[in-house]
């Protein structure tokens, strides 16, 4: 059992251990006569690697690193983390075991995101992701996929998502581009560096009936710049490309609001002043921000040239 604020940094050492993928359970409670959810971000998720059996010596070797640097999380106290647990899974079980942690959850007022095994009758005013998350990131689980989607409806609400280019940096499982073009942007375009999340977004666009181009790789990208840009990814990564992310967001006249926007996310709290500082020296003004616990979302205009 994890925090969840310590849920991304132990997600990562066991992920660097365990190629067969790693599962975050958050907690929640069931809503519309169990159709629905409520996440409870007040209590601990569960975070589960899965290592092969096959080579018994090299999964205890894994096991022991990772017991070793989550101990050494534990020494910092960061966040409260429990012991590290360990049993065998039948690879049928875990098949299917995993979706039982996913529940059909709104986002905002209008997404709402469906795994497609799950049923749900949507309302007259509801935009229905269906999403298979498989083994890439973005479930609608996490503060910061949460944070963009609730930023994508804002920027709905105001008129500047229909018909808008727009460039998903990051796709994942691809649920802001499928978000975005559920909204009516067109083109849509996502890319990331992983083959499993371009395969990933690629199926979940088909799910939801919706025209994405998907490519694998990074900025700079061929065809921009893009009325928006979604970049949910790491405070470190957006800083490290914060100059390619503005050269892909279309630039304005120099007044106000003429320019594209970027919404950006997976920022650390302590780390915001340091991405903030980073935009504005490449000519991208943050407009508004907001937060889900410790956690950060940036929206930006690049004004001028």
């Amino acid at each position: 059992m994890v925090d969840q604020e310590a849920v991304e940094v132990v997600s990562e050492i066991l992920s660097a251990a365990a190629p067969g993928g790693v599962s975050v359970e958050v907690p929640f409670s069931t809503e519309q006569e169990g159709l629905a959810a409520r996440l409870l971000p007040s209590e601990p998720a569960t975070v589960r690697a899965y290592l092969p059996a096959i080579d018994a010596a090299q999964a205890e070797r894994s096991i022991a690193t990772v017991r070793r640097r989550l101990g050494h999380l534990t020494a910092f106290e960061l966040r409260p983390i429990g012991e590290l647990q360990v049993g065998t899974v039948y690879e049928e079980d875990w098949a299917t075991a995993w979706k039982e942690h996913f529940p059909v959850m709104r986002i905002g007022q209008r997404i709402v995101i469906r795994p497609t095994w799950r049923d749900y009758q949507p309302g007259p005013r509801d935009v229905v992701i269906a999403l298979d998350p498989g083994m890439a990131f973005g479930t609608g689980l996490h503060p910061t996929t949460r944070l963009c989607l609730a930023g994508l409806e804002a920027w709905d609400d105001v008129g500047l998502v229909r018909g808008a280019s727009a460039l998903d940096v990051g796709s994942g499982s691809g649920i802001l581009s499928i978000g975005a073009a559920l909204l009516g942007a067109r083109p849509m375009v996502a890319v990331d560096t992983d083959p499993v999340a371009v395969e990933s977004t690629a199926e979940n666009a088909r799910r939801s009936d919706v025209d994405i181009e998907v490519r694998q790789g990074s900025l700079p990208i061929a065809g921009g710049p893009f009325d928006l840009v979604l970049a949910n990814l790491v405070a470190s990564l957006l800083v490290e490309l914060a100059a390619e992310l503005a050269a892909a967001v279309r630039p304005g006249d120099g007044t106000t609001a003429s320019g594209g926007r970027l919404l950006a996310s997976g920022i650390f709290i302590d780390r915001e002043a340091e991405v903030r500082e980073a935009f504005e020296g490449v000519g991208l003004r943050v407009l508004a921000s907001r937060t889900e616990t410790d956690w950060v979302a940036l929206d930006a205009e690049r004004s001028g040239p």
